[in-house]
């Protein structure tokens, strides 16, 4: 785990790819937590030498798939006990490309969530919207009435 002063915090942890009942593969994986970004969370999948996958999960989906199952969709994620019977964090993602199952080990998913949390509280996201940048980001200004 490691944070970048009071911006964002990583943590590098290892997911399995199932491929199926008996067989899955390791994917390093970081996930990413940025306070300019307060509602999201994000996971890069390491798929090559220099090469990610990125998804973008909202922080709330996230933790609430760690006690409960949560999402619909091209998301979904729910808490679980993995092939060595360890408690898990199942995702499963959904694209045009092709779908996957990921199994997370769930006490590095919580221990990256309680750092997120630290950094912003639940329920404080929205002092932390740069309302200003928003244009920039493609996100059209609303009118007053």
């Amino acid at each position: 785990m490691s944070t970048r002063g009071d911006t964002e915090v990583r943590c590098d942890f290892t997911l399995q790819l199932v491929v199926s009942d008996s067989s899955s593969i390791p994917v390093p994986a970081t996930g990413i937590y940025r306070i300019e970004d307060p509602y999201a969370a994000q996971m890069a999948f390491h798929t090559g030498a220099d090469e990610t996958v990125d998804w973008f999960f909202s922080r709330e989906l996230l933790t609430a798939g760690t006690r409960t199952p949560a999402g619909s969709g091209d998301v979904r994620i729910w808490p679980a006990r993995g092939r060595a019977r360890t408690p898990t964090v199942c995702i499963a993602l959904g694209s045009e490309e092709g779908e996957a199952l990921m199994e997370a080990p769930a006490g590095a998913i919580q221990a990256f969530l309680r750092a997120s949390h630290r950094l912003v509280p639940p329920g404080e996201e929205h002092k932390h919207v740069n309302f200003d940048a928003l244009p920039a980001l493609g996100v059209p200004p609303v009118d007053s009435p």
